[in-house]
C-alpha cells in the first residue's frame, strides 16, 4: 500500500498538540495495584456482508484489574455512515477519533459529499503510524459509501492499514480466531452477519477477563446506521 499522503485543499493531516492526553486525566485516583490509564481491553468484531457491514463490541472498560465502566459504547460514529471500533488506551483512542471526526467534517463541507470509508481509515492510519511510539490505539474502521459499498479496515498497533472481509481486535480476539475462520463467508446476508458478530463477542466475553458486559452492535448500509444492544442476560448461550 502506498504511503503517499492524501492531499485535500485546506485539510491538514497533522494532529494538534493535544493529541496525547495525560494518562489518568480526570479519572481520579486509581485503586491500589491498578494502572492509572484507562484501557479498553476489549473484543471488537467487524464483518462485510452483501450490502453493508456489521460491527460489534463488548462494553467493559478496565483499569488494570478494576472494571471502571461496564457499559462503554466502543462503536464511535465518525460520519453518518462510518464508525470506528476502539481498543487500547481509552484516552488515546478518544483523542484520535475526535481529530479524525473533525477532519472528515471539514472534508465533507469542502467537497459537498459524504467522506469515503477509505479516507476515514487513511486518516486514522496516518495518525496512528506517525505517533506509533506514543499511542496505544488499535482501531477498526467500518462503513458504507456509494463507490465501494460496505468496507472494513483494520488498523492495529503501529499504524498498518488493511481492508479485510472480516476482522477482530482487542484482548478477546485471541479466543475467537478459529471460530471466525470457520464461520465467516463472503456475501453473507445481514441476518447471518449479525448472528456471527453476536456469537463472536459472546464467546470472547466468556473467556477473556478484560471483556464483559453487554454487546453493542451496528449495521451500516446505504440506508444509514441501525444500532442494537444485546444485554448480558440475553447473549447467546453455548
Amino acid at each position: 500500500m502506498s504511503s503517499t499522503a492524501v492531499e485535500y485543499p485546506g485539510l491538514s493531516l497533522a494532529p494538534p498538540a493535544w493529541l496525547k492526553p495525560a494518562a489518568g486525566l480526570g479519572m481520579g485516583s486509581a485503586p491500589s495495584g491498578a494502572s492509572t490509564e484507562m484501557s479498553t481491553g476489549t473484543t471488537l468484531v467487524a464483518v462485510e456482508y452483501a450490502g453493508g457491514v456489521v460491527l460489534g463490541a463488548d462494553s467493559r472498560t478496565s483499569m488494570g484489574t478494576y472494571v471502571a465502566n461496564r457499559t462503554t459504547d466502543k462503536l464511535t460514529p465518525v460520519t453518518e455512515r462510518i464508525l470506528a471500533c476502539r481498543s487500547g488506551s481509552a484516552a488515546d483512542t478518544q483523542a484520535v477519533t475526535d481529530v479524525v471526526k473533525y477532519k472528515l467534517a471539514f472534508l465533507e463541507i469542502e467537497s459537498g459529499r459524504p467522506a469515503p470509508v477509505h479516507t476515514a481509515a487513511f486518516l486514522f492510519k496516518d495518525i496512528c503510524y506517525e505517533y506509533r511510539d506514543s499511542l496505544t490505539a488499535g482501531i477498526i474502521v467500518a462503513g458504507w459509501d456509494e463507490k465501494k459499498g460496505g468496507q472494513v479496515y483494520s488498523i492495529p498497533l503501529g499504524g498498518m492499514m488493511v481492508r479485510q472481509g472480516a476482522t477482530i481486535g482487542g484482548s478477546g480476539s485471541s479466543y475467537i480466531y478459529g471460530y471466525m475462520d470457520a464461520n465467516y463467508k463472503p456475501n453473507m446476508t445481514r441476518e447471518e452477519a449479525l448472528d456471527l458478530v453476536s456469537r463472536c463477542v459472546t464467546l470472547a466475553i466468556n473467556r477473556d477477563g478484560s471483556s464483559g458486559g453487554c454487546c453493542f452492535m451496528a449495521a451500516v448500509d446505504k440506508n444509514g446506521v441501525e444500532r442494537k444492544t444485546i444485554l448480558h442476560t440475553d447473549l447467546p448461550t453455548f
